[in-house]
């Protein structure tokens, strides 16, 4: 067994996590995150100077976790997803973080992050045949599986934090800025592309920050089981209707759930219900695992 850290680099948050890891097994040790929201130093298609330098604080601040509680360099992995891949100056970014914090960072491919979902789902949820979908700040991947093989991935340039970004001008969306997530929700995923013919019916496995709050907020709103990872699709349904609503209802609901996704939460929502729409699936899976176990599975443990 070794240990072994995984940093990702997200368009709104970076995460840390710390497995111990065999050929054929893992533990988490330890998870820490750091909300960059490098998607706002975007500046004409490219991060900015202080966007990467935002990243580079919080690598930092990982490196000095990582060697309070041992890991070694050399078994420290980082990757960038959207964040650096949907910017024209991603690779001189990621070179210039490695300088700035001595870690290296590889820029995964949309395909590759759908398929490293997948993986990392598929170890908590052991589900045949679905649609799945992680939903980013800054894109959101769409796997369909049969058989518990991959039959298509697909990256979207769509996320949480740039629906923010781009339709709302408030902290939450009120009735004009719904319209616009809306609008860009049908141009950027039509069904022929984002879900594929004859997933009707499926589960919807979702993965990520904003499934995961999504998950909480169900809990909360209705009486769902505390240890379960299911939401009907009715439930789903009903939670975007009272969020929507933007009522007092909808706040205290955000600030007693997810506080530091108040901003994101809405768009993150909307695009999950979207996805389920299209699919006309029976409910949602939320996976604990997700892209950083994908990872660890496809470049990790398959060298051990």
């Amino acid at each position: 067994m070794i240990r072994h850290a995984i940093v990702d680099i997200g368009s709104n948050s970076m995460r840390l996590t710390i497995y111990e890891v065999g050929p054929a097994s893992f533990r988490i040790l330890f998870k820490e995150k750091f909300m960059a929201g490098l998607a706002g130093y975007v500046e004409g298609g490219a991060l900015a100077p202080a966007g990467v330098l935002r990243a580079a604080e919080g690598l930092r601040s990982f490196g000095r976790l990582m060697d309070m509680l041992g890991v070694e360099r050399q078994e420290t992995s980082v990757f960038a997803t959207a964040s650096l891949r949907n910017v024209s100056n991603g690779a001189q970014a990621a070179e210039e973080l490695r300088e700035l914090s001595g870690l290296p960072v590889e820029i995964i491919t949309g395909e590759e992050e759908a398929r490293m979902a997948f993986d990392g789902a598929m170890t908590d949820l052991h589900i045949q045949q679905g649609v799945l979908t992680d939903v980013g700040g800054g894109s959101t991947e769409v796997t369909q599986f049969q058989g518990g093989a991959i039959l298509s991935a697909r990256s979207f340039p769509v996320g949480s934090l740039r629906l923010y970004r781009d339709c709302v001008k408030s902290i939450l969306p009120g009735k004009g800025s719904l319209e616009r997530i809306r609008q860009r929700l049908e141009e950027v995923l039509p069904r022929e592309e984002a879900v594929p013919h004859g997933a009707a019916g499926d589960t919807l496995v979702c993965v990520g920050g904003s499934a995961r709050a999504l998950l909480k907020l169900s809990r909360q709103a209705f009486p769902l089981d505390p240890e379960g990872s299911a939401i009907p699709v009715k439930k789903l349904f009903a939670l975007e209707e009272v969020l929507c609503r933007g009522e007092r209802e909808a706040i205290d609901l955000i600030l007693r759930t997810c506080p530091d996704r108040v901003h994101t939460i809405v768009p993150g929502v909307l695009i999950l219900c979207r996805l389920a729409r299209l699919c006309r699936c029976q409910g949602l899976a939320v996976s604990r695992y997700g892209v950083r176990e994908g990872y660890l599975r496809q470049r990790v443990q398959s060298r051990l």
